[in-house]
């Protein structure tokens, strides 16, 4: 089968190319560096099967563009879907699949990366002794051992992420309309989404992006957080109202964040822009608090993960071309 990849970069390349070439029917891959957009849809020409990721625009005009190219498939090589209007694309016949699960450890423990960073201050120490500086004045953290760790989704990722912060001794409160009896048997306890603000010293969002989640961190749950509160998202940037967070930490009731997503990510991550001036206000905001630690949407980022997905997708665009869908993660 044809496949435009879309959003492409090196490593894409490098794993969905290795894996293409262990089928016993590999597929045509044309790799595109571009996010696929309405300009960009028609480089999907003669393709039965288009591969997109996290920022690719898949909206009704681009989805309409496609189905009139030829393409049947959307295979995403994500496990969000968020960037896809799957009414549309349910009316057009398009079949969308996603990668329901890759590296659940590779996420929740950059989580882990995220919060050990910001109670040691291990940015701002790092830059101190590069500069030949070795004062501690600042530096001052606190032990994790016996801190309330909120896990807001417990899914895979969740899971695996309230396993870390158990082992590390925390107690680990979640919230999820579908409560794993699994985490439940270890100890933790499932709270209402009010009650889980004002008990937790470090809020972890895992949940995915959809109409009940957008914006779930906004000003009236930011006050209803305890003073200092550390608030981690490594899940999807519109789960949180960046604004609102903003003034969060103004007030210091947002004591530390950190940010792996961000909800206007679409312009500059995955991309090399130290070359230009940054045009996002809200953004660059951000990037003046000393308690803010933001990377470029790197969770993900592991061999064994990128593996993963590599896998996942190709098996999923096999199964579609040989009429197995009940073997593929289809979302609409």
């Amino acid at each position: 089968m044809k496949v435009a990849v879309f959003s492409t970069k090196p490593y894409d390349r490098e794993f969905l190319t290795r894996a293409n070439s262990l089928l016993p029917q590999p597929h045509e891959l044309v790799f595109h560096e571009t996010q696929l957009n309405p300009q960009s849809a028609l480089l999907a020409q003669g393709c039965t099967a288009v591969c997109c990721f996290v920022n690719d625009h898949l909206d009704a005009n681009v989805l309409q563009q496609l189905s009139d190219l030829g393409a049947k498939l959307i295979a995403l090589r994500c496990a969000g879907f968020n960037q896809v209007d799957l009414v549309a694309a349910k009316k057009l016949g398009i079949v969308v699949a996603r990668v329901a699960e890759y590296s659940p450890h590779a996420v929740a423990e950059h989580a882990l990366g995220l919060i050990l960073m910001l109670n040691r201050n291990l940015h701002r120490a790092y830059h101190r002794v590069r500069e030949n500086d070795y004062s501690l004045n600042g530096l001052l953290g606190f032990d994790l051992v016996n801190k309330t760790v909120a896990v807001i989704g417990t899914g895979k990722i969740g899971q695996v992420f309230a396993n870390i912060m158990q082992g590390l001794g925390c107690r680990v409160i979640a919230y999820d309309p579908q409560p794993s009896p699994l985490l439940a048997a270890k100890g933790v306890s499932y709270l209402a989404l009010n009650d889980i603000w004002p008990t937790a010293d470090i809020i972890s969002l895992h949940c995915p992006l959809n109409s009940n989640t957008h914006h779930l961190i906004n000003a009236e749950r930011i006050a209803q957080m305890k003073n200092g509160a550390m608030l981690i998202n490594t899940g999807r940037g519109g789960l949180i109202d960046t604004p609102a967070v903003i003034d969060g930490l103004k007030s210091k009731k947002i004591g530390y964040l950190g940010l792996d997503v961000y909800e206007e990510e679409g312009d500059l991550f995955f991309e090399d822009n130290s070359n230009r001036l940054l045009q996002d206000d809200v953004f660059a905001r951000l990037l003046t608090f000393p308690n803010v630690v933001i990377t470029g949407h790197q969770a993900f980022f592991t061999r064994e993960a990128l593996t993963a997905i590599a896998d996942i997708t190709l098996a999923n665009i096999s199964h579609f071309e040989r009429n197995e869908l009940a073997q593929m993660v289809i979302v609409n």
